[in-house]
């Protein structure tokens, strides 16, 4: 297994009081929102759960940036679908 040095993780808090720790993919401008696409860095690869998660940033009043997820199916499918073209469209050039 390689790995690509040079990545950037965050440790999240949910509702609940856990704790997680995510790498960074990508983060895109969309419809005047800012969105960033995760991975989990502390679950197998193996596990059902395990897969792109996709957040809303915001920022706070006192300047920091906040994650929150993003209830509205529809526009989590099209957040996805955005990423998944800059995540993704590299190998679809190799052809």
């Amino acid at each position: 297994m390689s790995e690509e040095y040079g990545s950037d993780f965050i440790t999240i808090i949910d509702d609940d009081g856990a704790e997680f720790e995510l790498e960074v993919l990508d983060t895109m401008d969309y419809k005047g929102q800012t969105f960033t696409a995760f991975l989990p860095a502390d679950m197998d690869e193996e596990d059902p759960d395990y897969g792109i998660i996709i957040l809303r940033s915001v920022i706070d009043e006192n300047g920091d940036e906040l994650f929150e997820s993003i209830d509205d199916e529809d526009e989590l499918q099209d957040v996805y679908d955005h990423f998944a073209v800059l995540l993704f469209d590299d190998e679809d050039e190799e052809k």
